[in-house]
């Protein structure tokens, strides 16, 4: 097991991964930028260092200073959370060929699966069901064209190398497709350094439904699924396990085809498989080689810290665990607080934080790194924390989340506690009638 790991990340993340290096004995080392000198994680932390300016260029994505405060600090291991480098697969190849460990799948799986056009095409080739459009990148608007007569309308123009909702745009009207597909490559090369996008049907009421995986060298387990239907312009803002629309028999062929995809690319580590489902049919999405936000979900109906087993993972090369060890219990629901104003069209809230009350009691978890005095800057992600709450079934979970969220109080920032309370109360949430699109659609904002 490592004697000491840096975690490449800040927020609620670093402090959820800093709590399970706590329990594994492993000494931490927080990295952290000029704002964040007073933030969560560089207090629990073992060690700290500053390796750079607000901007996370300069900072939290700054490679050569990350690399420094490794060799300062002699960390064995590095853990790089969600976002920032978690997928980039240049800073893996680099601690790869530097001999430290990246807490995560090799360079070469987060390569391979973080294009999703060769993703795609990985995902058909081991017999996942995948959505009709371009085989591959789509360099101009004649061919572009060609697609369009062969798929029809509605179609998704995406960036090959994004996710997040950039570089995306929904096309269905034939006249506009030109002037979209032209922005999408725009906003493409703006975000993520390459202007390739594909273009696949699109659907209108799908459920966003995922695949947690933890995979060795020699097994591969599935903890089973998680529903993120509850979006916002692709974000998504509320996650459940398990779907509740999912039957017995969708969810065993869902499963044993996952697991067989990840086991024949021999990935290792963490990952979540990520699927569109509509009318009976799921239809792969794509692969994130990392930890998800909304993990938590996952880890309280099975019982599994999914962070300690990345740590052994890459320690041990192996997973510690067996199909038949995984047996979820009940239902959990995940709500995102996010320092935004819904009524200002989820404007960041950026301030000091006053009072704060975060909620507990049975089976009630909240994941964060606020506290009051925390000042929250505009620089980073909005969100400020996330709520877990377990039930013994979904009716349960629900009214353990209102309740939770009724004792919610953070005073001197706009969040969106409120906005959750509506959401769980709606009607098309309470009987699971509702798509990625609702939010979009009906104005409960």
């Amino acid at each position: 097991m490592f004697k000491k790991i840096l975690i490449a990340n800040r927020g609620e993340i670093a402090v959820r991964i800093i709590r399970a290096c706590k329990e594994w004995g492993i000494s931490t080392v927080a990295i952290h930028s000029d704002v964040d000198r007073e933030s969560m994680h560089v207090k629990l932390a073992d060690e700290s260092i500053c390796v750079g300016s607000h901007q996370p260029a300069n900072s939290y994505l700054n490679i050569p200073a990350i690399l420094s405060a490794i060799e300062l600090t002699n960390s064995e291991a590095v853990h790089p959370g969600y976002g920032f480098l978690s997928e980039n697969y240049n800073f893996a190849k680099i601690l790869e060929e530097n001999n430290i460990k990246f807490i995560g799948p090799s360079a070469k799986h987060i390569q391979m699966m973080g294009d999703k056009i060769q993703a795609k095409k990985i995902a058909k080739e081991y017999g996942l069901p995948v959505i009709e459009g371009s085989e591959g990148g789509v360099k101009n608007i004649d061919e572009a064209n060609k697609i369009l007569k062969n798929t029809g309308l509605p179609v998704l123009i995406k960036a090959a190398g994004g996710g997040g909702g950039k570089g995306m745009k929904i096309v269905r009207n034939e006249k506009e497709f030109e002037n979209l597909f032209l922005t999408a490559k725009l906003e493409a090369k703006k975000y993520f350094g390459n202007d390739e996008v594909y273009i696949e049907k699109f659907f209108e009421n799908p459920r966003h439904i995922e695949v947690q995986i933890l995979a060795g060298k020699n097994r591969v387990v599935h903890l089973h699924e998680r529903d993120c239907s509850v979006q916002r312009r692709h974000q998504k803002l509320i996650e459940e396990t398990p779907s509740p629309i999912l039957n017995d028999t969708i969810r065993r062929d869902l499963f044993e085809r996952t697991v067989n995809m990840v086991k024949k690319i021999g990935y290792e580590g963490a990952g979540t498989v990520e699927f569109i489902y509509e009318d009976g049919k799921f239809y792969f999405l794509e692969m994130n080689t990392r930890v998800q936000v909304e993990h938590p979900v996952t880890e309280v109906v099975t019982g599994i810290d999914i962070i300690k087993e990345q740590i052994w993972i890459a320690s041990s090369g192996e997973t510690a665990l067996e199909q038949k060890d995984i047996q979820p219990r009940g239902h959990a629901i995940e709500c995102r607080i996010n320092a935004e104003d819904p009524s200002k069209n989820f404007q960041p809230s950026p301030g000091t934080i006053g009072m704060c009350h975060q909620p507990s009691g049975f089976r009630t978890r909240v994941d964060g790194a606020i506290y009051q005095g925390y000042k929250v800057t505009p620089y980073y992600d909005s969100m400020v924390c996330k709520l877990i709450c377990h039930g013994r079934n979904r009716t349960e979970a629900i009214q353990r989340m209102n309740r939770s969220l009724d004792e919610f109080i953070i005073e001197g920032i706009t969040t969106t506690i409120e906005l959750h309370k509506k959401l769980i109360n709606h009607e098309k949430f309470v009987k699971s009638d509702f798509n990625v699109t609702w939010l979009d659609k009906e104005k409960i904002i």
